[in-house]
């Protein structure tokens, strides 16, 4: 068998056995991809929401997890459909590798858990999302591992070593094959892959706007190639242009959806709640309830949280984010590099903890109750940097952040910094003393500077 009698690539031609998603697009529906859609665990995404709170400020943007990852199983086919005609890509890749690399595109949200994200963000040595994948794959009793031996004939173990980097303990396709692993992690995870493909153009779609899905995504696809050294996806010169409106897109949704000031409130109260939850707990055992969480839906989570939080000071603002009536803080203050940068500097990439000891500060100079003052800043750690190589037409491959001054200012220098800002948030009763909370906060700040 050649790739493209692989059943899923070669359904992309025939239609007859598909499934319909937006927008507008038939996903390849074998009877092997049927059976891992209808389990429990898989359709347990589509009661997760691919953009948590983003649906507060654009009502559309309700789809699911469930849904992005068929449309990331589709590109994984259109893909494999393409490079099917590399005859490097056909030496170097084995079929049942492709197959492997479609099942894990298909698979590769299956450790999320609602607003896992937000948690990871926090860095407080939680598990992420792709690690979680490994309490469904390597569970002897999971249907899905059952699955994935006996339908695809693959090891569950090869799925989790290309979501987590976690190398598999017994002889496996990928356990020592350090190329190959390469080349299938960097088409499913790297500057341009198929997850951003399918995240930006769906997050805009149902977002109703128009900055995701202003690249030519069937023009990146047919660019494709492997790199130099034969270990990582490149492009051709003829997708550079499409290359850089990606990237462009990717900087407009962060600016204009993922890290909208309302959505980073709510976001901000999230992580607030989460926080107070799990410190304090014992060192090197998780809470019984994040373990709820790892398994809940969104309507769940939201069950859990109210619980939890019922008796505790940090009671109204659970219910104001998750209550009935929704009470989102307000913005007061923004800062970036480019204004108050100093003041930007100090809460940028700080461990959580400082914020909330500083928080914690001004509240009580304040005299308000704790939970009504929040800092907001972008996390520990950045977003992967736009390196990938490109070949031009002379044959020769170069870097593309050398070949292109759009990658080189957005991705390789500013990109984080100027989408991702500090901010203050403060309960909405507390806007006629905004003046003050502010002078407050400022001499906190300098006197844990100079101290």
């Amino acid at each position: 068998m050649n790739i493209l009698q692989i059943p899923e690539i070669a359904e992309l031609d025939s239609h007859k056995h598909v499934l319909r998603i937006p927008p507008e697009v038939d996903v390849p529906f074998t009877d092997r991809v049927r059976s891992i859609v209808d389990t429990e665990e898989f359709r347990r995404l589509s009661h997760i929401r691919q953009l948590g709170f983003v649906s507060l400020v654009y009502p559309g943007a309700t789809h699911s997890r469930f849904e992005h990852s068929l449309g990331v199983f589709r590109l994984a086919a259109i893909l494999l459909k393409q490079m099917a005609h590399d005859p490097e890509f056909i030496r170097l890749i084995p079929v049942s590798a492709c197959e492997l690399f479609l099942l894990t595109a298909l698979l590769h949200d299956l450790g999320h858990y609602p607003y896992c994200h937000l948690v990871e963000d926090l860095h407080l040595g939680i598990p992420n999302h792709e690690e979680e994948i490994g309490r469904v794959l390597l569970n002897p009793d999971s249907p899905i591992a059952r699955i994935i031996r006996t339908q695809w004939n693959l090891f569950p173990e090869d799925v989790l070593y290309l979501l987590s980097g976690k190398r598999p303990k017994i002889p496996t396709l990928l356990s020592d094959n350090c190329p190959l692993y390469a080349i299938l992690s960097s088409m499913l995870s790297g500057p341009i892959d198929i997850d951003k493909m399918d995240y930006l153009q769906r997050d805009s779609l149902h977002a109703g706007v128009p900055y995701g899905r202003n690249y030519d995504q069937e023009r990146l696809l047919a660019s494709l190639c492997l790199n130099e050294s034969r270990d990582h996806l490149a492009i051709s010169s003829k997708g550079k242009t499409a290359a850089e409106m990606l990237l462009f897109a990717r900087y407009v949704m962060f600016s204009e959806v993922y890290w909208h000031h309302t959505v980073r409130s709510a976001t901000a109260m999230f992580q607030r709640l989460f926080f107070d939850l799990y410190f304090p707990h014992e060192p090197g055992q998780d809470p019984e309830w994040l373990n709820e969480l790892r398994r809940a839906t969104d309507s769940e989570a939201a069950r859990i949280f109210t619980h939890l939080h019922r008796s505790r000071p940090s009671a109204p603002l659970c219910d104001a984010l998750f209550g009935p009536k929704r009470i989102l803080f307000k913005q007061i203050a923004e800062f970036s590099t480019c204004s108050y940068p100093k003041i930007y500097e100090a809460l940028a990439r700080k461990p959580y903890p400082h914020l909330i000891e500083l928080s914690r500060k001004v509240t009580d100079c304040l005299r308000i109750p704790p939970h009504e003052f929040i800092l907001d800043a972008p996390p520990v750690g950045r977003e992967i940097e736009f390196y990938v190589d490109i070949q031009l037409p002379t044959g020769e491959f170069r870097p593309l952040q050398k070949a292109s001054p759009v990658v080189r200012a957005l991705a390789t220098e500013q990109f984080d910094d100027l989408v991702k800002r500090a901010r203050i948030f403060i309960h909405p009763k507390l806007m006629p003393r905004k003046e003050q909370i502010l002078s407050t906060f400022q001499e906190t700040l300098v006197d844990r500077i100079l101290s």
